[in-house]
């Protein structure tokens, strides 16, 4: 199977959430409206935004922090398909801790995701191109790039947390040898 870089994206969200716990939790202000609850999950349940002809969908890939790159690419390409054919059940939706929309796959370049309560923090992916950019030696090389565009919930993780997740995702996508050395 080929592999896309949502996948390795999937990932390095799911390694930096590791380190930026705050952005992994959930924050239930129904309960008791007087007194917020936060809630911080161990597992990274991630939700990934699934265009389909019945609207967007958002399945869940469960524990991605225990699986391989290429697992993730096997359970995203199976709940995809679920997606689209109309098969994802109840419990394929339930429970995501973070969500990643990936706005790039249908074209999008930049995008202002809206987090979903009672999660703290979303991602929106958009679409790579190819820019000119200087190598380390100042000569004019391509490079790929493309926008990443973070939300979270200010009364929960500020804006410095965020950037600082952001900041660890793009080191880990960037130098894909120091998200290589964290893999289990």
């Amino acid at each position: 199977q080929k592999l896309t870089p949502l996948p390795f994206i999937l990932k390095a969200v799911s390694l930096a959430l590791t380190s930026h716990r705050l952005l992994n939790t959930h924050l239930d202000t129904a309960t008791n409206p007087q007194k917020p609850q936060l809630t911080y999950h161990a597992s990274h349940d991630i939700g990934v935004a699934v265009d389909t002809p019945s609207g967007l969908l958002v399945p869940v890939i469960r524990n991605v922090q225990d699986l391989s790159v290429h697992s993730i690419a096997l359970e995203l390409a199976r709940l995809s398909g679920l997606a689209r054919a109309g098969k994802l059940s109840a419990a394929d939706m339930a429970g995501a801790t973070f969500t990643v929309s990936n706005v790039g796959s249908i074209g999008g370049g930049v995008v202002a995701p809206v987090i979903t309560s009672p999660q703290v923090a979303i991602l929106g992916v958009g679409r790579s191109r190819v820019v000119p950019a200087f190598g380390e030696a100042g000569e004019l090389v391509r490079r790929e790039e493309a926008v990443f565009s973070w939300s979270a919930d200010h009364r929960v993780v500020d804006g410095a947390e965020c950037a600082r997740a952001a900041e660890t995702v793009r080191g880990f996508l960037e130098g894909v040898e120091g998200m290589l050395v964290r893999l289990r």
